[in-house]
């Protein structure tokens, strides 16, 4: 498999947290976005939102979009589950990843904060700020009713995969207030103990900028 992402992509990171975490070997193909090579014709035949992740299978078959990259690995690759197997369980889990992956994340991509800068002559970090407050505010009382060690219960799922890129993220745009979500915090300290969390995140990849 090859995975075409950026290493500063929070979407990009939730798919290598989902192939580390499964124990999957991949190809690291960069594409970097402030260069705008999502926007080249040989990137845009691969997905045509002009975006990152795409996960090409080994028969050449191209998938875009992390939810549904990990929801194919999940359902290729079950074990080990990044999906509880409890039905109101796994609900909880599909809700925290969509409260970011269409909720926050959305808000504060490069695409969106250049039209709010160039386009709307806006305050991009006033912008940003707003939504991903509202957005981790909705995500932390969401997992104060459902956290155990990880967002849902004990074992690492495709909730955390999602809050992780999320606090990277936020921490970019916005500032983060451990008191204010005291139990994201204390999830993204416990999934950075794991092994496959350190090789997943941004600053571990190949294209990564030093800081």
């Amino acid at each position: 498999m090859k995975l075409f992402n950026y290493w500063r992509s929070s979407a990009s990171y939730r798919v290598r947290l989902a192939l580390h975490f499964k124990g999957l070997s991949f190809e690291y193909a960069p594409v970097n976005l402030v260069k705008g090579e999502q926007h080249q014709a040989e990137h845009i035949a691969r997905n045509p939102w002009h975006s990152v992740p795409v996960l090409q299978l080994d028969d050449g078959t191209l998938i875009p979009q992390s939810v549904a990259i990990v929801e194919y690995l999940e359902e290729k690759h079950p074990t080990p589950a990044l999906f509880p197997r409890d039905l109101v369980a796994r609900a909880r889990m599909r809700a925290m990843v969509e409260t970011v992956n269409s909720g926050i994340q959305p808000l504060h991509n490069l695409q969106v904060l250049n039209y709010v800068k160039d386009e709307l002559k806006g305050d991009t970090k006033a912008w940003s700020e707003k939504w991903i407050g509202q957005g981790l505010d909705a995500l932390e009382a969401m997992a104060k009713t459902s956290s155990g060690k990880f967002m849902v219960g004990d074992a690492f799922t495709f909730a955390d995969a999602c809050l992780l890129p999320q606090l990277f993220g936020a921490r970019r745009f916005a500032s983060v207030d451990a008191a204010r979500y005291p139990t994201l915090i204390r999830v993204e300290a416990e999934c950075m103990k794991l092994d496959f969390v350190q090789k997943a995140r941004p600053e571990a990849q190949p294209d990564a900028v030093p800081a």
